[in-house]
């Protein structure tokens, strides 16, 4: 069965954990200093935030599954669809090692496919060589163009 998931960046993980811990009627079922989760049932969503974007608002989408046949059907069907696959294969990211491939959409945003294998105790191994904060390592979502989407004030004006 998959599970939707949402990485959204914040600037600051304690407001931010309180907010949606109150929001979503749960606490983290992980949290560290940089990185929080929640593994919602009730819609079935793992909604990630961290502190470790460029700017604040989603930074990706997309669908956690339970084993690696239906990482392989997604795959497939990108693939059929002659989207473009970046296969990172096993890595370790989010304080969790999954194996997971990404696709990105005509607008720029990365949707990451993933079947986590376990915890982990560090937030990501880079795979890349680049150390500016700016870029995102080999465990984060590619990019293409910039596609955070700045989340709103509270009382704004929306839709």
């Amino acid at each position: 069965m998959k599970r939707f998931h949402v990485h959204v960046h914040v600037d600051d993980i304690a407001a931010s954990v309180a907010f949606y811990s109150k929001l979503f009627g749960a606490e983290p079922a992980r949290i560290e200093p940089d990185y929080a989760k929640w593994m919602l049932e009730d819609p079935r969503v793992n909604f990630a935030i961290s502190t470790r974007g460029s700017q604040s608002g989603v930074d990706h989408l997309g669908f956690q599954v339970d084993d690696a046949a239906e990482l392989d059907e997604l795959a497939q069907r990108a693939q059929d669809a002659d989207m473009t696959l970046l296969d990172q294969g096993e890595t370790t990211c989010c304080y969790a090692r999954s194996d997971k491939h990404w696709i990105v959409d005509p607008q720029g945003v990365a949707w990451e496919h993933f079947h986590t294998l376990d915890r982990a105790s560090v937030y990501g191994e880079s795979r890349e060589t680049s150390t500016s904060q700016s870029e995102s390592p080999a465990c984060c979502a590619p990019r293409r163009k910039p596609v955070g989407i700045p989340v709103k004030p509270a009382g704004s004006a929306c839709c």
